[in-house]
C-alpha cells in the first residue's frame, strides 16, 4: 500500500530523486512563459501558484538561462517592455477624470 501511494504522489520529476530531470522540466516550463510574454516575476509567480515550483528554484534556473543566453534575454526583455501599458487602474483613474 505505502509503495503504491508514494509512486503516485509526484506527477513530474522529483527535485531530491531526479535533479536533472527536475530542473530540465522547469526549464521547459519557463520557456512556456516566455511564449506567453511572461517576466521574470510574472513567471516565479504562475509556476509556484500551477506547479509547485519553489520560487529559489524557477529564479536559479531563470539566472542560468539568462547566463547561457545573453543575446536572447535581451532582446526579449525589449520586446516585452514596447508592449502597451493596459492596467486597469489607470484606465479607470483616467476614465473618472474626464467624467
Amino acid at each position: 500500500m505505502y509503495e503504491k501511494t508514494e509512486m503516485y504522489q509526484h506527477s513530474f520529476p522529483c527535485l531530491h530523486c531526479h535533479p536533472h530531470s527536475y530542473i530540465r522540466m522547469v526549464q521547459n516550463l519557463i520557456e512556456r512563459c516566455l511564449l506567453l510574454r511572461m517576466d521574470q516575476d510574472q513567471c516565479i509567480k504562475a509556476l509556484a501558484e500551477y506547479a509547485r515550483i519553489r520560487p529559489v528554484v524557477t529564479l536559479t534556473v531563470w539566472r542560468e538561462l539568462l547566463k547561457e543566453n545573453k543575446d536572447f534575454f535581451q532582446t526579449y526583455f525589449h520586446s516585452i517592455s514596447r508592449r502597451p501599458f493596459t492596467s486597469r487602474y489607470k484606465a479607470s483613474r483616467f476614465g473618472r477624470r474626464n467624467r
